[in-house]
């Protein structure tokens, strides 16, 4: 499998490191002890297109959010992690 990253272009997948679901959001600090106990201990296992956190440690050592499907590991799309965030914030604040 290769990956695409948007600073060094095409790679081996062996100079990244997957580190989990990219689509799972820390609770409010007020959020009670389930919300917590479903954060640190629960997710999901989806058939088809899903967002993944990489991080490219034997390269740029960016972070990045891959979509992939877990069906047949097909990359649809890599994109830095830092312009993901800066888009749910401004999407939050229309």
């Amino acid at each position: 499998m290769r990956l695409t990253c948007p600073f060094c272009g095409s790679r081996g997948v062996e100079e990244f490191t997957y580190r989990g679901d990219a689509t799972v959001r820390r609770p409010a600090g007020d959020a009670g002890a389930a919300a917590w106990v479903d954060y640190v201990y629960l997710r999901d296992n989806p058939a088809g297109p899903h967002q993944e956190l990489w991080y490219h440690g034997a390269g740029c050592r960016s972070w990045l959010v891959v979509t992939r499907d877990t069906r047949t590991h097909l990359i649809s799309d890599v994109r830095a992690a830092r312009a993901v965030a800066q888009a749910e914030r401004e999407e939050g604040a229309v």
